[in-house]
C-alpha cells in the first residue's frame, strides 16, 4: 500500500475525527489535508508507526521518527528526521491501514514479496515545501532516464535574449481558430464588457505595442498565508494534487484592492482571497495527443506552491499580465479564486537551476522553469506551438526526457495550447 502526504515542519495530529475516520478535516488535521488512509498509509510506509500486538494502547503514545525532505535557498535538497507522538485516535486507525500481524513490519508485503521503494518528489520551487512520495508499483514511463545529476541539463537557446521593458503586449496573439507559435488558441473570444483594468498602467506603451514588466505597478500588501496546504501524490500511474488553492510560502497583496492604494486607480479588482478545497487527478506522465486542443478560460494548471494558473488572457481576450494589476507575485483573486496568469515571478526567481518543474497542466506535462548557462530563460522561438518543447527535464528525483511546457517573459508566457488531453478538476 502507498500514498503521500506532504507534512509540515511540526507534526499536528488531530484530538477528533469526524465521519467515522473516513476523513480528517484540515481543522483538524493542518498538516494533512483531505483523505486519512493516505495519511496513514504513508506513515506506515515511513515506518512512523510499529505494531506489535502485545503491548498495551498506553505504548502508542511512545515517540516515533518522520523523516522531511525539504529544499534550501539554494535549492539543495535537506533531509531531516523529527520525532512526534501519535495519538491513540491515530493509531487505532493506523492499525486498519498498516495491519496487526507481528510479522508484518511497515513497508512491507504480508505475502512475502517486497514493497517497491519509497520515490521523492523534488518540490523545487518553495523552501518550505514538502512532498512526500511513496509507489507501490513501477509505472512504465514514456519517458528517457539518462542521468542522477542536474548539472547533465544543459540548455542552449536560438531566440535572441527578450528585454523585459518592451515585451510584447498579447493581445493581437490571441486565437480561437487554432494553435501557432507565439499564440494562445483559446476555446471562446473575449467578452468586451467583462471586468479587468479600468485604465492603461504607465508601464503600457499601446502605440509600439510593448509593455516594460521593470515598471509595473503591484497590489500593496505582503499577506503569508500559513494554513495554506499543497499535496502531491504519485502512485500507479496516476499523480494527484491536493490543495486549497492558497500559496504556500510565497505572499499575496491585500485585497480587495484599497481606495489609497495606488493601483485602484488602474485596476479596482473587488475580489477576496478565499481557501477553495481543490483536487485533481492527472496522468503521472503525460502523452501527446493525435491533435492539440485549445485551452479553457479558467484555470489549466496548478503550480507546486498550490495556486492554480489561468490561461494568459483576462475576460475580455486581453494579455492579463500585461493589462491588470497583480501584486508583488503576480497573482490577484478572480472573485474569491486566487491564481496567476504565467509563472510567476516569485517561482521563477526561486528557479534558478537548468530545469526546475514548478507545476502541471491539467493534461499531465510539466510546467518547468529552464534557463542557459547565463540564467536566461527560452523565447517563443525556442518552443512549439503549445509553447513547450521535449528534452531533459528533472522529474520524480530523476532527469527524463519528455515534452513539458516552459516558462518564458513573452506571452503566452506558460502555454499555448494543450499537447495533451485536459482532465477536469
Amino acid at each position: 500500500m502507498g500514498g503521500t502526504v506532504r507534512l509540515d515542519p511540526l507534526l499536528v495530529l488531530p484530538t477528533d475525527l469526524h465521519g467515522g475516520g473516513e476523513n480528517l478535516r484540515a481543522k483538524d488535521l493542518p498538516s494533512v489535508h483531505h483523505a486519512a488512509e493516505p495519511y496513514l498509509t504513508a506513515l506506515c510506509a515511513r515506518r512512523l508507526f510499529a505494531l506489535p500486538t502485545s503491548h498495551a494502547v498506553r505504548d502508542w503514545a511512545l515517540p516515533t521518527r518522520r523523516t522531511i525532505v525539504s529544499m534550501s535557498p539554494n535549492h539543495q535538497q535537506i533531509t531531516t528526521t523529527r520525532r512526534a507522538r501519535p495519538y491513540l485516535l491515530v493509531a487505532l486507525l493506523a492499525i486498519a491501514a498498516c495491519g496487526n500481524d507481528e510479522t508484518t513490519t511497515a513497508g512491507s508485503d504480508p505475502t512475502g514479496t517486497t514493497a517497491a521503494a519509497p520515490t521523492t518528489v523534488e518540490p523545487a520551487i518553495a523552501e518550505s515545501t514538502t512532498i512526500e512520495t511513496t509507489t507501490t508499483a513501477a509505472t512504465a514511463a514514456p519517458t528517457t532516464a539518462i542521468a542522477e545529476d542536474p548539472a547533465a541539463i544543459v540548455n542552449t537557446w536560438s531566440g535572441a535574449v527578450v528585454d523585459p521593458t518592451k515585451l510584447p503586449i498579447g493581445d493581437d496573439s490571441v486565437s480561437t481558430d487554432g494553435p501557432g507559435v507565439g499564440l494562445l488558441w483559446t476555446c471562446q473570444a473575449g467578452n468586451p464588457n467583462a471586468g479587468g483594468a479600468q485604465a492603461d498602467g504607465a508601464w503600457l506603451d499601446i502605440a509600439a505595442g510593448t509593455w516594460d514588466s521593470t515598471m509595473k505597478l503591484a497590489v500593496e500588501g505582503s499577506v503569508v498565508w500559513e494554513q495554506a496546504q499543497y499535496i502531491e501524490t504519485v502512485e500507479n500511474g496516476s499523480r494527484v494534487l491536493i490543495t486549497d488553492t492558497l500559496p504556500v510560502q510565497d505572499p499575496t497583496g491585500n485585497f480587495p484592492v484599497a481606495v489609497d492604494d495606488p493601483a485602484y486607480q488602474i485596476d479596482r479588482n473587488p475580489g477576496t482571497i478565499t481557501a477553495e478545497p481543490f483536487t485533481i487527478t492527472i496522468p503521472q506522465f503525460g502523452t501527446e495527443a493525435a491533435t492539440p486542443s485549445c485551452t479553457s478560460g479558467g484555470s489549466v494548471g496548478l503550480l507546486r506552491n498550490g495556486v492554480l494558473v489561468f490561461n494568459s488572457v483576462d475576460g475580455r481576450g486581453d494579455d492579463a499580465v500585461a493589462h491588470e494589476v497583480q501584486d508583488l507575485c503576480d497573482g490577484h483573486p478572480a472573485m474569491t479564486t486566487y491564481h496567476y496568469h504565467d509563472v510567476p515571478v516569485c517561482l521563477r526567481d526561486k528557479a534558478t537551476g537548468a530545469s526546475t518543474v514548478v507545476g502541471f497542466a491539467f493534461d499531465g506535462f510539466p510546467i518547468v522553469v529552464e534557463r542557459d548557462a547565463a540564467g536566461a530563460l527560452p523565447t517563443n522561438a525556442d518552443l512549439d506551438e503549445c509553447h513547450g518543447r521535449t528534452s531533459p527535464i528533472m522529474l520524480d528525483g530523476e532527469i527524463v526526457t519528455t515534452y513539458h511546457y516552459s516558462a518564458t517573459l513573452e506571452f503566452p508566457y506558460f502555454i499555448g495550447c494543450y499537447k495533451g488531453t485536459p482532465v477536469s478538476g
